[in-house]
Formats: C-alpha cells, sequence, structure tokens
C-alpha cells in the first residue's frame, strides 16, 4: 500500500521481523501512539495482503476485546478485530504443533457460519440472527508477537487482533430458539478445569459481538460474506496454551478438543529485538 505514512510501515516490519524469526518483538505503540485505531488497522492490512500474495486466502474474521475487564485494563471500551486466514484453520482433534506459535493462550468461543452477506454499517443483532446458517463451539489460539504480551490496543490491532489458529468443533446447531446469553462454557486441560464462562461475558451476548463486527468492517469497506467464519469473542478467561489435550464444553453446543503437541517457539526475554 502506498501513501501510508512511514510509522506504519515501520510497525509492519517488525511484527513481520518477529513471526519470521519466531523472536518475540517490542511493542509498535511507539511508532503508532497509544489511540490510533486506523493506523493499527492500516498495519494488519497490510501483514495480510502479504500473506494473500504468498497464496493464503481469507477465511473468516475474529473478534477480541469482547471483555469489559480486559477492555478496561487496555483503556479502550470497545472490541476489535482481526482476519482468519486458511492456514489458521484446525479441526477437532487434530494436531496442533505448538512451534508454530510464538506465545499461545486459548480461550472458548462461539463460531458463527454466515449464510449470507452482512454488509451494511448499522446491521443489528436480527439481521445476525437471520444470516447466520449455524453455529459451532471453537477454540481459539491467540497469539503475540509482541514480547511478553506487553500490548495495548494498538498493538493488538496492527498484530492482526492477536490472532493465531482456530479449532472448530463439527457439529452444526440452528439458531432457532437458541439463547446464547446463557450459554454456559467450561475449559478443561487433560481433564483439570482451566477456564469457565457465559455468553453474556462476550458483550453480553456473541450475537451483539457479531452485530457489532459487522457494522466495524462494513464501515471500513470490507463487509462480511456468506460462508466466512466468524469467532464471536471469548466466553471466559483465556490460559496459557500448553501440550496436551484442551476440551472446551458449551452448553447446547457440545463440545471440541484442541489436542496441543510441543513447545511455542516464541521468548519472552526482555528487549527482544524490535
Amino acid at each position: 500500500m502506498t501513501g501510508l505514512p512511514d510509522a506504519v510501515h515501520l510497525a509492519d516490519e517488525r511484527l513481520r521481523l518477529a513471526a519470521e524469526s519466531a523472536r518475540p518483538c517490542a511493542p509498535v505503540r511507539d511508532l503508532l501512539g497509544e489511540t490510533d485505531q486506523d493506523a493499527a488497522y492500516a498495519v494488519q492490512s497490510l501483514g495480510i495482503a502479504r500473506r494473500l500474495d504468498d497464496g493464503r486466502r481469507i477465511v473468516g474474521r475474529k473478534i477480541g476485546l469482547t471483555s469489559p475487564a480486559v477492555q478496561a485494563q487496555l483503556g479502550v471500551d470497545s472490541p476489535d478485530y482481526g482476519v482468519l486466514l486458511d492456514d489458521m484453520m484446525f479441526t477437532d482433534r487434530e494436531p496442533i504443533d505448538l512451534a508454530r506459535f510464538l506465545q499461545p493462550r486459548a480461550e472458548a468461543e462461539v463460531a458463527f457460519v454466515l449464510g449470507s452477506d452482512l454488509d451494511s454499517p448499522t446491521t443489528h443483532v436480527a439481521e445476525v440472527i437471520r444470516a447466520t446458517e449455524f453455529v459451532l463451539p471453537a477454540i481459539e489460539v491467540v497469539d503475540s508477537r509482541v514480547a511478553g504480551w506487553d500490548i495495548r490496543i494498538t498493538d493488538t490491532i496492527a498484530d492482526n487482533a492477536s490472532s493465531g489458529a482456530v479449532v472448530l468443533g463439527t457439529t452444526p446447531r440452528r439458531l432457532d430458539g437458541f439463547d446464547l446469553t446463557a450459554l454456559g462454557m467450561s475449559l478443561d486441560r487433560e481433564g483439570r478445569p482451566v477456564s469457565t464462562g457465559s455468553g453474556a461475558a462476550c458483550l453480553g451476548s456473541p450475537v451483539i459481538a457479531v452485530a457489532w463486527l459487522a457494522r466495524e468492517v462494513a464501515r471500513r469497506g470490507q463487509p462480511l460474506r456468506a460462508g466466512e467464519v466468524i469467532l464471536s469473542g471469548a466466553l471466559g478467561p483465556m490460559v496459557d496454551a500448553t501440550a496436551g489435550v484442551f476440551r472446551a464444553r458449551l452448553d447446547g453446543l457440545g463440545e471440541v478438543c484442541a489436542d496441543f503437541v510441543g513447545a511455542a517457539s516464541g521468548t519472552t526475554t526482555e528487549g527482544a529485538a524490535a
């Protein structure tokens, strides 16, 4: 992309080198500032464009920062979003080599699969429900290229909303009569509980989160399209992803397992390369 500020290109280069070297970098907010979300999304777009040039394809989007507690921690009052690519998608119980990540963490979510476009900057929840073909249980692997997860809103947006991978369940459920607000979630590792939550923890409901996303990306000229997978946001606290089987159980949606093997490739040594 031409005509972008030098800071945008420098931030993109910093994050690219971190990913390619498997060595987390310093935050990019020293380049972008802590509040310029437009600049951060420009960095994100550069990174996605490069991966598309490498042969990847877009299969969906993800919503981050849906928890009020996390928003307060980062000093923001709204979620953010990233892009899901085909090489980020895994199936229930498919082994996932942790070496592909730097600092991975896992969280349970509801995945929406769209049956029609959502292209209006005024999209409301009824339109989301009508456009959703089905939902699936999911585990998102979030990963930061920024050392020690030392992030603010511009850092995570620029880093594709700290995206890593997605594990999807295999049993679809239609939304007819299904109350996602009251949905309960439990996440365990090797049978030991590590996180619990509910649909209400995700902006009040995962449907509300997807409606927010539809409005935001339509406003930015990148509307949601039929067939896309939408990760609606965490239902409970994220936890470190380590070797072993993580099982997420979502009331009424069933369960999904992420089978992690090996160890993450990143380091969190202070003074990591910028």
